[in-house]
């Protein structure tokens, strides 16, 4: 069940760093771009754990 978690919260942090990225503020399409990676990172992980069947 985690690699589904991992693999939406992903989905969800990707999605929303790339509607800050769309801000007039730099601030915020930074945090935005930090978001995306991250959410690209969760992605990965949940990938592993699918390939891994969830023993990490």
């Amino acid at each position: 069940m985690g690699e589904l978690t991992d693999k939406i919260k992903g989905n969800v942090n990707e999605l929303t760093g790339k509607v800050k990225q769309q801000s007039p503020n730099p601030a915020t399409r930074d945090e935005g771009a930090a978001q995306e990676l991250k959410g690209k990172g969760e992605q990965f992980v949940g990938k592993v754990k699918g390939a891994l069947g969830n023993d990490i």
